[in-house]
């Protein structure tokens, strides 16, 4: 599953990361040529996070997760 996620302030990337980290499975982050992983707090801190981001969730952990993120989800 592929979402737009707005992570404005770093109390929401540490959020963020705290919801990710409990994903089975990979959490990728695709931003222009960057690939990184939504895991790791200083991988999303090296990305310009004036725009939403793309993510990339396994269907299974999306299921668990989509309720937690739900506020970071923007439409585009």
């Amino acid at each position: 599953m592929k979402c737009k996620v707005a992570l404005n302030s770093v109390n929401d990337v540490k959020a963020f990361v705290n919801i990710t980290f409990r994903a089975e499975k990979d959490v990728d982050i695709l931003c222009g040529k960057y690939h990184i992983d939504g895991k790791s707090i200083m991988g999303i801190f090296s990305l310009e996070l004036d725009k939403p981001i793309e993510v990339e969730l396994d269907d299974h952990d999306a299921e668990k997760l989509l309720g937690e993120l739900q506020r970071f989800i923007v439409e585009e």
